[in-house]
């Protein structure tokens, strides 16, 4: 696929690679159409996969009942294949895994899905196992506060706990500087700072305050803007970080609630009137 859409292969024919991506995308159409005919409710699909909802009660036996809808998707697609078109299918649709609970976000801005963007309880030999996927838990350009935060949020939302006292606690934590160690932001520079002069990122400003600065930076945001670990940091603004690292995650699931980081943080400041 990757050689064949090429400009510098010699076999370069960008039919195949259309041609790959065209077959895969009615695969997935077809395999919807079948699973919803079978009465799934199918909630996501993404290049090569389905995710689709057991039915009620087939839950507790979740991989068997998992791996006989593969079965059946197989057989589907090799009678069609071979109707239509006379050829033997050589498909192997299979079983990769269960979410006892499941949490497609948003896109930022938008009430329909993310791409890639996921969340859930993953039942691996019998065991549970929180799982993000394209979330900030998983990406090396957030701090570790948003990352734990995040994993403490999720977990407390699959388990149905409270979290509006949580939440104005942990903010009331991270303001009196409890969470300090955590806020460290770390970047790599792919270039010379001299290098950067329109729209300078806030890892090369942390970098320029430095006598020798290579490699990967590490920084912290302060009412003096970003500041490398490496010189005092005392100021930190800590508003940066509920607005930046907390409200984004917490609005990603908070919106499938009907409520809002800001609604909730609010009330706990206009409790005080």
């Amino acid at each position: 696929y990757g050689v064949m859409g090429s400009f510098g292969c010699r076999f370069y024919n960008p039919n195949l690679p259309t041609a790959i991506t065209g077959t895969g995308h009615r695969l997935l159409l077809g395999s919807k159409e079948y699973l919803s005919e079978k009465g799934y409710d199918v909630i996501y699909g993404d290049t090569d996969s389905l995710f689709i909802k057991l039915k009620e009660g087939e839950g507790e036996n979740a991989a068997e009942n998992a791996n006989k809808i593969a079965l059946d998707l197989n057989n589907y697609w090799a009678e069609k294949i071979q109707s239509e078109y006379g050829l033997k299918s050589y498909l192997e649709i299979e079983f990769e895994k269960y979410y006892e609970k499941f949490i497609l976000t948003p896109a930022r801005g938008s009430e329909a899905g993310a791409k890639k963007r996921y969340a859930g309880v993953l039942i691996d030999k019998g065991k549970k196992k929180l799982e993000f996927v394209g979330m900030e838990f998983v990406r090396s350009d957030w701090t570790r506060l948003a990352k734990e935060f995040q994993v403490e949020l999720y977990n407390k939302v699959f388990n149905s706990e409270d979290i509006y006292e949580w939440l104005r606690d942990f903010v009331k934590r991270v303001k009196e500087g409890n969470y300090n160690d955590k806020l460290v932001y770390r970047k790599r520079l792919r270039k010379d700072v001299d290098e950067y002069t329109k729209n300078v990122p806030q890892h090369v400003k942390a970098a320029r305050l430095l006598p020798k600065a290579g490699g990967t930076v590490y920084y912290v945001i302060t009412k003096r803007g970003p500041i490398p670990v490496e010189l005092k940091h005392t100021d930190i603004d800590y508003q940066h970080y509920i607005e930046k690292q907390l409200k984004p995650v917490a609005d990603s699931v908070l919106v499938l609630l009907n409520e809002s980081f800001d609604s909730i943080v609010q009330s706990d400041q206009l409790s005080f009137f």
